[in-house]
């Protein structure tokens, strides 16, 4: 792909001193001396320093970070607010108007303004919309001739996108993004002046602003006077809203701010979009190790070491130790928020810096400590690690920034010297797309028209397109070796420019390279299995030749039919939207559910169809319609029907302090669909009289451990206190208390285990369903470990439903026939569930009348993704029902909610909230042991 003129240039790059790479033609530029004494005072060793970032230029037209915010980067003790931050780069904008662009994208999930930053030369600012609609073309290459796409090459400058404060516990990226920005605008040094006039450099300021200020507000409070690295306090309970550290796993875009980005994306085409992270020591470049995905650009794992292994020998070469690549994150997994670039035919870039959750000098016990049997010890010589960081150190805010800002700059004075072969690689991995998707299986997926569940589809669908993926619709019949499929069909042809990622998301996950090399996150993630849509991959190249119409948006509609009628039946297909109509439906009296399936003039009401008065009607009609649901008048067959009352419950969800995260996904999917509920702390726990307020308590999967759940954060240390006040007034969001420390404890289960007692229902998700067991609330049933070389990375697999009848399996009768899915194929009574945890459960024989569900187990089984050494689970409990003192308790080994990802599981969950009350209807006594005869007696 490189000249011959390139190649001897990066040869020349690599031989190169920082001196060379900054000497400037004529007299030397003014520096600030101030700067110069501070950030080395705050260096905790010399050879944290880089000749890059040792001294700063001085400008009387470019304010500094140290003239806005009153003092230099990196300054110990002192980190900034959302708005501070803002503040600073609109300073900027307001100095140099032709330099700098500042684009609004959007609204964080609490109303913050959400913005990207654009910077470059004043020629390559005033023709910026040219470099749009040229990278435009060199991301969609349909029409665009080799001539063409050259010369739009040679005039177009690439985006460089850093992204920064994703995670809010990491703190220093966006503290050293403002010094960058000041750099970019006010040094005049040959270097600079080639980036600017070379590379248009975008800066997302802070990911994910929400969680910047719950953060700083929390290290002022409790955090800014702790040094023992080895004892000090995590973080505040809440980053953003809802999803804390996955908002980096968050494959469906769930987030709003991960939204607003990926239409900026769309919009602007980077070619390389660089996130930067904090965790190991001392700087980890990312460079796409092994597994790595196969279905994504072969030249992109090129790409990734080509910088990386640049910018490890130039900071190397200034003598900073623990600088490395591979051994740490995989390429397997499209999830990641900055993927969207290589999803896109782009390239991610990804740091991790060593940081200390704040701007806190401390004393860091680098290396694992031998008690705690973690493996991994990052600060051992390996030969991708050729200089490892120190087993111990003193670490401040300033070597963090010293560290990534080195880096950053490394890499974009890499991009100014090639921004050409940079470009040339963006329209290459572009244009194979189509031409991959155009002449190799599978050629493209269809989704049949006609799902018993629309929204299911649109599910996918909304997700596809939000993504930019194309999707047609079938004018006619559509006759392919896999089958016929109807008019109305949705067809994803994969010889378009991101075919690529379409294959990715749709296919199954049955090509990962090794089972006995782990991955960072799940190794599936089949969209159609996940939603329970049927989607078919197609091998048939004739599917490319298939007239469709563009569609702008798949967005089914409900109907209602029978005006006037004395009862309506919703018809329950297995839509999520039966809940939120449910809820929505809370103020009238008299819906029933349908326990059995009847016909009524020759419709069929299916089991968990909802019978609602026709008086309301007015209020009924809209509500199906919007969401995708069918309702029909009934006559007399209503009142011959199976039902039972339908009782919204009082329902609570406890969360523990310590670890929010996996409850903020089932917080965020109750809010989508406006189910009601209070979110439940130690504090209420413990207060007791829990069925007095509440009928059902979920205890959702949270925590490493049952240890954790209970106990949560150790009463070591001081108070946490997480309160709003006049001082710290982005804190105490989404609950309240005067220390987060303790946990429930055992006086908090002894109230949850009275509220069962009393009456209640008290539902377990995945690890949490190993409290009611281990602490004594079912007796018999037990947990078992894992065979010793099990690993099961989120695989997808068969879910075997041993009692059909119970509520909790409403609206799924028609996908538990059985048939073909991609994966394999189902049997009667078989569902695809995604695996959520290693634990299983032993459960006697006298007692498996309480299994609702059990994982068939073996090879057979998995769907997509893998399971390593899973022959031994067969026949394990997927959810057990069991009946406790008056009350009962639901343990779902699944998660029955996985981020915003298995939404055919959803229901599962919403089922047993709907028909808390009808929970028993499958209860069974276990069998009396046999009568000892007299004789014996």
């Amino acid at each position: 792909m490189f000249r011959k003129s390139h190649v001897g240039a990066l040869g020349a790059l690599l031989l190169c001193s920082a001196a060379q790479i900054h000497a400037q033609a004529g007299s030397a530029p003014a520096m600030d001396s101030d700067y110069a004494a501070a950030v080395k005072s705050w260096t905790t060793k010399p050879e944290f320093m880089s000749p890059l970032v040792d001294h700063l230029p001085a400008s009387s037209t470019i304010p500094s970070p140290k003239e806005v915010l009153g003092d230099h980067i990196g300054a110990p003790n002192k980190l900034h607010y959302y708005q501070q931050i803002v503040g600073y780069y609109r300073a900027l904008a307001q100095a140099a108007p032709d330099r700098v662009k500042i684009v609004e994208i959007g609204k964080t999930e609490e109303g913050r303004e959400n913005i990207i930053v654009m910077i470059s030369s004043a020629q390559n600012m005033a023709g910026i919309e040219n470099t749009r609609l040229g990278l435009a073309k060199l991301a969609d290459p349909r029409g665009v001739s080799e001539e063409e796409a050259k010369a739009v090459i040679a005039e177009t400058p690439p985006i460089y996108h850093i992204s920064a404060g994703l995670h809010s516990a990491e703190t220093g990226p966006p503290e050293m993004l403002m010094e960058l920005a000041y750099r970019l605008l006010a040094d005049d040094s040959e270097t600079f002046q080639r980036i600017r006039d070379n590379v248009i450099v975008s800066l997302s300021p802070v990911l994910e602003a929400d969680g910047r200020d719950r953060y700083v507000d929390w290290y002022y409070r409790n955090l800014i006077d702790e040094r023992d690295d080895r004892n000090k306090p995590g973080g505040p309970p809440y980053w953003g809203k809802y999803i804390y550290h996955d908002n980096n796993r968050d494959i469906n875009l769930s987030d709003k701010s991960a939204k607003e980005l990926m239409k900026w994306y769309l919009e602007w085409h980077p070619p390389i979009m660089h996130e930067l992270h904090e965790s190991v020591p001392f700087l980890y470049i990312y460079s796409g190790m092994a597994p790595q995905n196969p279905d994504l650009d072969p030249l992109l794992f090129a790409e990734l070491p080509w910088f990386s292994n640049y910018e490890m020998a130039q900071l190397t070469k200034y003598g900073m130790p623990g600088v490395w690549t591979h051994g740490y994150v995989d390429a397997w997994t499209p999830g990641y928020l900055a993927f969207m670039s290589s999803n896109h035919n782009g390239m991610l870039r990804m740091y991790e810096t060593f940081g200390n959750g704040g701007a806190t000098t401390m004393y860091r016990h680098v290396a694992p400590d031998p008690a705690s049997g973690l493996g991994r010890d990052q600060t051992t010589r390996k030969w991708y690690r050729p200089n490892p960081p120190y087993k111990e150190v003193m670490w401040s805010l300033r070597n963090n920034t010293n560290f990534m800002e080195t880096g950053v700059l490394t890499a974009l004075d890499m991009t100014s010297r090639f921004p050409k072969e940079i470009l040339e690689n963006f329209y290459k991995k572009s244009r194979d797309a189509i031409k991959v998707g155009a002449g190799e299986a599978p050629y493209g997926f269809i989704i049949p028209a006609g799902q018993a569940d629309p929204t299911r589809v649109k599910f996918v669908t909304d997700i596809l397109q939000l993504q930019g993926i194309e999707i047609g619709q079938a004018e006619r019949e559509v006759k392919l070796k896999e089958g016929t499929y109807p008019a109305g069909s949705l067809i994803v042809k994969l010889d378009q420019p991101y075919g690529r990622l379409a294959k990715i998301l749709l296919r199954v996950q049955d090509n990962y390279p090794d089972e006995n090399v782990g991955t960072y996150d799940d190794a599936a993630w089949t969209m159609g299995l996940m939603a329970h849509a049927r989607i078919v991959e197609s091998a048939d190249e004739e599917i490319l030749s298939v007239p469709t119409r563009a569609v702008d948006s798949f967005a089914p509609r409900g109907s209602i039919t029978g005006s006037g009628a004395k009862t309506y039946a919703v018809l329950d297909t297995g839509a999520v939207g039966m809940a939120t109509l449910r809820y929505k439906l809370a103020d009238v009296d008299g819906v029933e559910i349908v326990e059995d399936a009847f016909k009524s003039g020759g419709t069929t009401i299916p089991a968990g169809s909802f019978l609602v008065p026709g008086s309301a009607y007015d209020t009924l009609k809209p509500l199906v319609e919007t969401l995708a649901l069918d309702a029909v008048g009934i006559g007399s067959a209503a009142d011959k029907a199976q039902t039972h009352a339908s009782e919204l419950p009082r329902l609570g969800v406890f969360s523990t302090w310590g670890s929010t995260q996996d409850v903020g996904w089932l917080r965020y999917g109750l809010d989508q669909q406006e189910i009601d509920y209070d979110l439940l702390f130690k504090e209420r726990v413990r207060q007791g009289n829990l069925r007095a307020d509440y009928d059902i308590i979920i205890l959702p999967q949270q925590g490493r451990s049952t240890k954790d759940i209970v106990f949560d954060i150790p009463m070591t240390g001081k108070p946490l206190p997480y309160t709003k006040t006049d001082q710290y007034r982005f804190s105490g969001d989404y609950g309240s208390s005067p220390d987060i420390r303790g946990g429930m404890g055992l006086e908090g289960l002894a109230e949850l285990k009275k509220f069962v007692d009393a009456g209640g229902t008290l539902i377990t998700t995945g690890r949490a369903s190993e409290v009611p067991i281990e602490y004594g609330f079912v007796s018999e049933i037990a947990t078992k470990a894992p065979p010793a070389n099990f690993y099961a990375p989120g695989p997808i697999v068969k879910g075997k439903v041993v009692k059909p009848q119970s509520p909790i399996f409403y609206g799924y009768a028609g996908e538990l026939k059985g048939g073909k899915v991609q994966g394999g194929e189902l049997a009667q009574g078989e569902l695809p569930l995604r695996w959520a945890q290693s634990t299983t459960y032993y459960v006697p024989e006298r007692l498996k009348a309480d299994v609702l569900m059990t994982y068939p187990g073996g090879k057979d089984s998995i769907l997509s993704g893998f399971i390593r050494d899973g022959d031994k689970l067969k026949d394990n409990a997927a959810i057990i029902n069991v009946p406790s003192g008056e009350g009962r308790i639901l343990m779902f080994a699944t998660n029955p909610v996985w981020r915003w990802q298995n939404w055919g599981e959803f229901r599962m969950l919403y089922n047993a909230v709907l028909n808390w009350k009808q929970l028993g209807a499958t209860d069974e006594t276990p069998p009396p042991p046999p009568a000892v005869p007299a004789a014996q007696q």
